[in-house]
Formats: structure tokens, C-alpha cells, sequence
């Protein structure tokens, strides 16, 4: 089945009680049982367990990923947390040194008691990558693309690496989608998605997912899931279902209008860097070419002036962008990363990475590309 029939059909059945096209949104916290310990259904006993509509979604997230099980989350930092439950101290964690602001927050703050070690190193350096390797390190974590730089991990060299030292491999796949790469056919054990933003895709739902190809892991996962209770709602179930099933339409348009504003930024006067993996000079758009279909709808960019007050102007000038924290809806979005996103990040280490004061990050959306290039010279003016 190819992709554009796996959104709509994956994994999917007809409601066998009514024939429902779409599944019902079972609005309920228990199940009845014939006798103690005998469900009616023998799946469904406690919706923190499962829930028929969350299980329509976890389907279809395995589906369209590749792997076989699929776990909802009530948010991605929920989907995180629940496998970093997998480690104990003295256990160490090699992460891309570009995330997300939650996901480094997640790590250095929230774990920094528990005796969990996490290295920072940029991914592309094989030979740094492969000396913070050692008997305790147990897990791999890369975003690609990262939020807000943009820079991309080979996957699949990463995955050779972690296959030969025995280490879970986990990639943040929230900028890409499945729509355009699929972690787990490179080598990946575990993908994470923030599904608030690109399967969701309309602004409506906070929501997480983990897919995983080899059943135990899925198994140990929905256990630690279940124990700790950070959960999918059914309607919330729904609405990220509903997403998916036109996540190829509204991608295809994301990264439509995507290149054609990073190639506006490029030419523009005002613009010092563009970063989009889609621009041939990106520094790393032959890995993109090698493990994506096409380049998203996210770029990012700075000033030639430096100034945190030039990107500041020019966000509150914006009036079809929306000036807010987010992505992938399909309104277009603006951020400002040193003081939205990634404000928690410390300032010294978002300098060494690279996450600068002029910096702006924009999810590009679905509206007409003239419209939003006037949006964009307008502000600029």
C-alpha cells in the first residue's frame, strides 16, 4: 500500500458495530466485564490501558511510520519522558546538540538528578559521535531536521553505529513526517513525533506518539505508558486520526510554499543566512536529498544587521504570519526562538550552538505563496 492510501487506510476498519466510516470517539473511562477479570472485549478493560479511538490512532501512526506498534501520548514531551523511564543512573544519552528548547529542558533539568548522564555533540561529527560511545551509553537521540537550525543527522550511518554497540536509536521526526522520511527503514529503533504539530496539523490538539519496530520494546513501552499515565484523550484520539488522513495533501503544499520563501529570503537584502535544507548550499542537503522525499515547510533565518531589534520589528509586523510558538498547522507561524521556543535553553550554550538573537524561525502553511511573500516583504519594509 503506498503512502497517500496508508493515511486514509492503514491499519484502519470500519466501525464493525455500525459500520462507521471514521471511528467513534468513545467517550468513556471503563469497560464492562461479564465476570471479574473477563472483559467484554478483551482488549479494553481501563481507557488509561486503551481506548477504542486511541487504538484507531496508534494503528494508523505504525502504519504510516513502518513499524509495528504505535503508542498516543499526551504530548511529545510525554512520548519522551516515557522512554527515558526506560533508563536508571549511571546510564548515559548521546543527543544532537541542536533540539528542541522542551526536549534540552526535558534532559538537563527535569533528569539532571537521576543520575542519567546526557553528552550534547553534533552528529555529523562521526568521530566525536562515536567517542562519547562506551559500555553505559544506552540511547541515541537526534532530531533531523533540528529545531530552529535545521541541520540534518545521517541516519542511517548513525544507525550502522548504534546497531554495532547495541544502543537504542531514537529519532525526533516532527519537522520531516512520514510523508517525507521514514527513520525506522534507515535503521531507527524508535521514532518520536509531537503530533500537535504536522499529523494533527490544524492548531487544535496537544498530542505525542512513539512507533517502534520490534514488538517487546513496543510492549515495554505501553507498559511504562500505562503505569505513568500520560495518555491520549479519545477526542484528542480523533483529531490527530482526522490530521493524518490528509497529512500528504497538506505537506505537499507546506513544502511548496517552504522553498519558494527560502529562496525569497535568500535573495533578499535584509537576510544574511537562510536555513532550509531544500537550498542546494545548505551544508547538509545531500543527506536531505539521501533520506528525504522533499524539504518541509520549515526555515529559518537572520539579519544582516545582527539585531535582536530588526527581528523583533519585523515579527510584530507580520500580519498574515502569526506571531506564535508552534508549527506545522496550516497557518503560517512566526517565532522567535532565543525568546519563545528555545528560551530555556541558557544563553551561552544557545550562542554555541548557534541559536542567535536575529534568529526567526517560520513555519510556512498552506495559504497562497503570493501572499505570504507580500506578508514577508511588507514586514521586512
Amino acid at each position: 500500500m503506498k503512502f497517500n492510501t496508508k493515511v486514509i487506510h492503514g491499519n484502519q476498519y470500519h466501525d464493525p458495530a455500525t459500520g462507521a466510516v471514521m471511528p467513534p470517539v468513545y467517550m468513556t473511562s471503563t469497560f464492562a466485564q461479564h465476570s471479574p477479570g473477563q472483559p467484554v472485549n478483551p482488549d479494553y478493560e481501563y481507557s488509561r490501558a486503551a481506548n477504542p479511538t486511541r487504538s484507531a490512532l496508534e494503528n494508523a501512526l505504525a502504519s504510516i511510520e513502518n513499524g509495528v506498534r504505535g503508542l498516543a501520548f499526551s504530548s511529545g514531551l510525554a512520548a519522551t519522558d516515557c522512554l527515558l523511564r526506560s533508563f536508571k543512573a549511571g546510564d548515559e544519552v548521546i543527543a544532537m546538540d541542536d533540539l528542541y528548547g522542551g526536549t534540552y529542558r526535558l534532559f538537563t533539568r527535569i533528569y539532571k538528578d537521576s543520575g542519567i548522564v546526557f553528552h550534547f555533540v553534533d552528529m555529523n561529527d562521526i568521530a566525536a559521535f562515536q567517542a562519547l560511545i562506551n559500555q553505559n551509553t544506552k540511547l541515541v537521540w537526534v532530531e533531523t531536521p533540528t529545531n530552529p537550525l535545521m541541520k540534518l543527522a545521517d541516519i542511517a550511518a548513525i544507525a550502522e553505529i548504534t546497531k554495532k554497540h547495541n544502543i537504542l536509536f531514537a529519532v525526533d521526526n516532527t519537522f520531516a513526517t512520514p510523508y517525507l522520511q521514514k527513520p525506522l527503514d534507515f535503521g531507527a529503533d524508535i521514532v518520536m513525533h509531537s503530533a500537535t504539530k504536522y499529523l494533527s496539523g490544524h492548531s487544535d490538539v496537544i498530542a505525542g506518539a512513539l512507533i517502534v519496530k520490534d514488538e517487546a520494546l513496543g510492549n515495554q513501552l505501553h507498559f511504562q505508558q500505562f503505569a505513568t499515565g500520560a495518555t491520549l484523550g479519545p477526542m484528542d484520539s480523533f483529531l490527530v486520526l482526522r490530521g493524518i488522513k490528509t497529512l500528504h495533501l497538506r505537506v505537499e503544499r507546506h513544502c511548496e510554499n517552504g522553498i519558494k520563501v527560502a529562496e525569497f529570503l535568500k535573495s533578499h537584502p535584509m537576510v544574511s543566512k537562510v536555513y532550509y535544507p531544500g537550498l542546494p548550499d545548505h551544508p547538509f542537503h545531500e543527506i536531505a536529498k539521501k533520506q528525504m522525499t522533499s524539504f518541509g515547510g520549515m526555515v529559518s533565518f537572520t539579519f544582516k544587521s545582527g539585531l535582536k531589534a530588526a527581528a523583533i520589528t519585523f515579527l510584530e509586523k507580520l500580519k498574515v504570519f502569526t506571531l506564535a510558538e508552534s508549527l506545522g498547522g496550516v497557518e503560517s507561524l512566526a517565532n522567535h526562538p532565543a525568546l519563545m521556543t528555545h528560551a530555556s535553553i541558557p544563553e551561552e550554550k544557545r550562542k554555541e550552538i548557534g541559536i542567535t538573537d536575529d534568529l526567526v524561525r517560520l513555519s510556512v502553511g498552506v495559504e497562497d505563496i503570493s501572499d505570504l511573500l507580500d506578508d514577508l516583504e511588507q514586514a521586512f519594509k
